[in-house]
């Protein structure tokens, strides 16, 4: 059974548990992985976060800096280019306050480790934070979401995405990201941050090896344990591709779609409160009938 919460947002909070709630992807960048240049041009973004919106996403989250492997990102390798600060407002910032005008009622999340970013986003209308380095590449993030008062999502990430492929293997996959998240969740409480602004993500495919997220999605249910909502992305992502692949190529990212929507349907039945993913549509009605099952008490 899945236990249910209440999300503080700061003007307002979800309840989490009784149905799975769906946040939407935009990203507003030239390079992400699945969508990278689509949505670049902030009308476009808009408009496909109103598609979104449409489809039954109940949260929105937009990024403008994409941190697939092998990208650079503030602070990691100083011979690659990482997405300023400057530059990921520049990308954000329209997008945040143009979907607030035309959709005053819908919850933003902006996608961001940077709490410069962070604060423009919430006073352009955002009410999560979602911060995949688990509030630990900028050591000014958790203060300031302690002093902003909005929903956070505190994800796990080992290393930068430039040194994942050299990462040494993970003997435990659970048994670590179970310990990482409780202590940088304290960590995070110690800095000010109420436990119910707080949401956890075990990240899956951030410094994971393919192989590692298959126990990570076996055993999520164990995450439970910590006591926290739990949201979790696996959209299109690379180990799904391995698996779905034919002859020594991984299936392309437009090809994962099938593949997508039963790692999802399996993260619910053990325990996930919000599914991040980018096809809104197929995942909500996924998202019905596995939460029929919990409801059942299967």
């Amino acid at each position: 059974m899945r236990s249910v919460f209440h999300w503080n947002l700061g003007a307002r909070s979800l309840e989490l548990g009784r149905r799975t709630l769906i946040m939407g992807v935009v990203n507003v960048t030239p390079d992400s992985f699945s969508d990278g240049g689509q949505f670049l041009d902030s009308d476009k973004a808009v408009a496909r976060a109103e598609q979104l919106l449409s489809e039954g996403a109940a949260i929105i989250d937009i990024g403008g800096e994409s941190t697939r492997p092998g990208a650079s990102t503030a602070g990691s390798s100083p011979s690659l280019p990482a997405v300023s600060e400057e530059e990921e407002l520049r990308r954000v910032l329209p997008v945040v306050r143009d979907l607030k005008r035309r959709k005053p009622d819908a919850i933003v999340s902006v996608d961001t480790y940077k709490s410069g970013v962070a604060r423009a986003a919430v006073e352009a209308g955002a009410e999560i934070v979602n911060d995949i380095s688990g509030f630990r590449w900028d050591p000014k993030m958790a203060k300031l979401l302690a002093e902003l008062k909005v929903g956070a999502v505190l994800m796990h990430t080992r290393g930068r995405p430039d040194e994942w492929r050299s990462l040494p293997p993970i003997g435990d996959p659970i048994l670590l990201v179970k310990r990482e998240l409780r202590q940088w969740a304290e960590t995070a409480t110690l800095a000010g941050v109420k436990r119910d602004h707080l949401a956890l993500d075990p990240g899956f495919g951030f410094g994971k090896r393919l192989e590692e997220n298959y126990p990570l999605l076996a055993h999520f249910a164990e995450l439970q344990q910590l006591g926290y909502p739990l949201l979790a992305g696996t959209s299109r992502k690379s180990f799904l591709g391995r698996t779905l692949g034919e002859d020594g190529n991984d299936a392309p990212v437009e090809d994962r779609l099938f593949g997508t929507l039963a790692s999802e349907t399996a993260l619910i039945l053990k325990g996930a409160h919000v599914i991040r993913t980018h096809d809104v549509r197929a995942t909500v009605q996924a998202a019905r009938i596995a939460d029929a099952i919990v409801a059942s008490g299967g």
